[in-house]
């Protein structure tokens, strides 16, 4: 927590729950790392330095100015007979060249301390751990290794009654007084470390100070992290890269129509911008939006507006939205990355930035991409690293054009890393495990489920030889086992394996775990029920996967596919219509138009329509589809060959000549 400024130093400490579980961790003989998770207005950073000062006030503190420094850092640490290594923001500090579990392994006399956003911990631990396309364990294994010898301690964004007790007996600090008056939508390291003073400069909310140029670099600065930039962007990068953001001629204070990202949908200087909330690229009105606001920049234009975003911001700890200089580059404060109401990363941003990148950083990019279920993006960045030299890329990149819509040329691909691991590793190696999950997933969705059953029926045994029966990736094999059985034509067979694995999960993952809604999912799906009772398993697993995931998760939307695939197949076809447009318009904004989701969703969207009788609309959209997904999905994707049969079909019953 970064506490506010003012008489006195810091505010007071308040105790946390959460302080008793990371003391007993870090006075554990043999701990080796503790990680602290939390939204970034949590007080994870104070939560955990106050721990460390209590329970190792001997200790050297050992902290890495950058993820290029963590070698050294390592170094020194290990070198000492008791040292802390202290990661403040450890998702700065993973990926190429960061920390690894062999890192750990050599810190004999150290203890890692770190904190990380929760939503950087979910996109390791939680959705990648299930993706709907298959178990991703293999793209990231050093770093879902690494947070798996973690010792997590999560920390709520409120205080429970038991802090705002503690903090009670503290409200003679007027700060501490502040925080306990403020209401439940805020919590008091927020109020304490002026969050929202920060992003309230930001927005244009406050109206003394506000600069729209100012709040356009911040703005672009906060995409490049959110876009996976792990390291300071430079002060070039952010003259070309801001102008996107910058009021258009007519926009009467609000963004460019190039895409809502950081800051215009957050209100202020940027509410109210038009287009970009279905993602994918911008189109011709982002380029123009571009060109002209490059064409209002001028070099003084540009140093006031970083000056102002780098000055501190009163009532904020005095750091100012953006931190550094131009040796280092600048960094947007991470209490930004969760400001609510921000949209999806503008096109313009993600290609600025990934023409700049090196090879490093478009794998980071292509990670994120991927993890964001932006699979063209993905391949973009990923072909720019493999192509740099970068290894690691090879594996995800196959991935991404699997996704992408080419999981023929996927399963090609995989099918030579998984020989090439074989070879060096071994069949039964991990790493040549997770290329065969991969091969069999893309076997099946290249149209070949019994083949891909045939595949997963192999893997699981020898998953559970080498890895264990109660292993995630063990786990993961056995779902897409019973899913391709299903798509194979037996649905009872399907059904039982999933109600066995779902037994077997629950202990393992936990009722919330997105494994666990998966395997619910496809047990409604294949298990035979009464409509009636489908329809209240389907809203009980909706509020479940929304509460857990949030409504926006790629598994919450699926559980609404699965919703309006009943409405349709019960006949409730204008039901079935309503559901599969809203579900397509979120399908688009969440993942881009040209995600094979979406697509699909179109598809049933139009199949809804002739079911209802409106063939007319439907007839027009799948031409639409058709010419669109024709662009970026491989020839003879079951996508195309659906919409052609449903054309085809609308066809056949139109009446002929007199």
């Amino acid at each position: 927590m970064h506490p506010v400024e003012g008489p006195g130093g810091q505010p007071a400490y308040v105790p946390r729950d959460a302080e008793a579980l990371l003391r007993a961790a870090l006075a554990e003989p043999g701990t080796r790392f503790v990680l602290v998770v939390g939204e970034a207005l949590a007080g994870a950073t104070r939560l955990a330095y106050e721990a460390v000062r209590a329970v190792h006030p001997r200790y050297a503190f050992v902290r890495p100015l950058s993820r290029a420094a963590l070698p050294e850092a390592v170094r020194v640490a290990a070198r000492r007979r008791r040292a802390v290594l202290w990661l403040d923001g450890l998702e700065d500090h993973l990926g190429a060249g960061g920390l690894t579990a062999v890192h750990l392994d050599g810190l004999d006399g150290a203890v890692v301390v770190a904190t990380m956003r929760v939503a950087e911990y979910r996109r390791y631990r939680a959705r990648e751990a299930s993706r709907l396309t298959g178990c991703d364990r293999g793209a990231w294994r050093a770093e879902c290794d690494l947070l798996g010898r973690a010792v997590v301690v999560p920390l709520a964004r409120s205080w429970t009654p038991a802090e705002r007790g503690r903090a009670g007996a503290r409200r003679e600090d007027p700060r501490i007084g502040a925080a306990l008056d403020a209401g439940e939508g805020r919590g008091p390291a927020e109020v304490l470390a002026g969050g929202e003073r920060s992003v309230a400069r930001w927005t244009g909310g406050r109206p003394v100070g506000a600069q729209p140029a100012g709040a356009a670099v911040v703005a672009a600065a906060v995409d490049c992290r959110r876009a996976g930039l792990r390291r300071p962007v430079a002060r070039a990068w952010l003259r070309a890269l801001y102008p996107a953001y910058l009021p258009g001629p007519g926009d009467g204070g609000s963004g460019t129509g190039s895409g809502r990202g950081s800051g215009e949908a957050l209100g202020g200087p940027f509410e109210g911008a038009p287009g970009g909330a279905l993602g994918g690229p911008a189109g011709a009105d982002a380029g123009r939006g571009v060109a002209a606001a490059a064409g209002r920049d001028s070099g003084e234009a540009f140093a006031r507006a970083l000056a102002w975003a780098c000055e501190p911001v009163p009532g904020a700890g005095g750091r100012g939205l953006l931190s550094g200089n131009d040796l280092l580059g600048y960094t947007a404060d991470r209490r930004l990355l969760d400001a609510p109401g921000l949209g999806p990363v503008p096109e313009h941003l993600w290609q600025g930035l990934l023409d700049r990148a090196g090879p490093g950083d478009a794998y980071d990019l292509g990670l994120v991409a991927r993890q964001e279920g932006r699979p063209a993006r993905a391949v973009s960045a990923l072909t720019a690293a493999w192509r740099g030299g970068v290894a690691e890329a090879e594996l995800p990149l196959a991935l991404a054009v699997g996704d992408a819509g080419r999981p023929r040329r996927a399963a090609a691909d995989l099918a030579a890393i998984a020989r090439r691991r074989e070879l060096r590793l071994g069949p039964r190696h991990p790493d040549t495990l997770a290329a065969r999950h991969q091969l069999a997933f893309f076997t099946g969705e290249a149209g070949h489920p019994r083949a891909a059953a045939g595949r997963f029926g192999l893997l699981v045994a020898d998953a559970r030889a080498v890895l264990g029966a109660g292993h995630p990736d063990t786990l993961a094999a056995r779902h897409q086992l019973a899913y391709f059985t299903g798509e194979s034509g037996d649905p009872r067979s399907a059904a039982r394996q999933l109600a066995s694995l779902l037994t077997d999960a629950v202990p393992v993952l936990g009722a919330d775990h997105p494994r666990v809604l998966a395997v619910r999912r496809g047990l409604i799906w294949y298990r035979p029920a009464e409509p009636a009772d489908a329809g209240r398993e389907w809203a009980v697993l909706l509020a479940d996967t929304e509460g857990r995931l949030g409504p926006d998760d790629p598994h919450t939307l699926a559980v609404r596919a699965g919703q309006a695939s009943l409405a349709a197949r019960t006949g409730h076809a204008a039901e079935a219509v309503r559901a599969w447009a809203a579900l397509t318009a979120d399908r688009a904004r969440v993942l881009g138009t040209d995600h094979p989701h979406v697509v699909h969703s179109r598809l049933e969207w139009a199949r809804a329509l002739i079911a209802a009788g409106r063939r007319r609309e439907a007839s027009e959209l799948l031409s639409r589809v058709s010419e669109e997904a024709g662009g970026f999905l491989e020839p003879g994707h079951r996508h195309l060959w659906l919409a052609r049969a449903l054309r085809a079909g609308l066809t056949a019953a139109e009446p002929g000549p007199p």
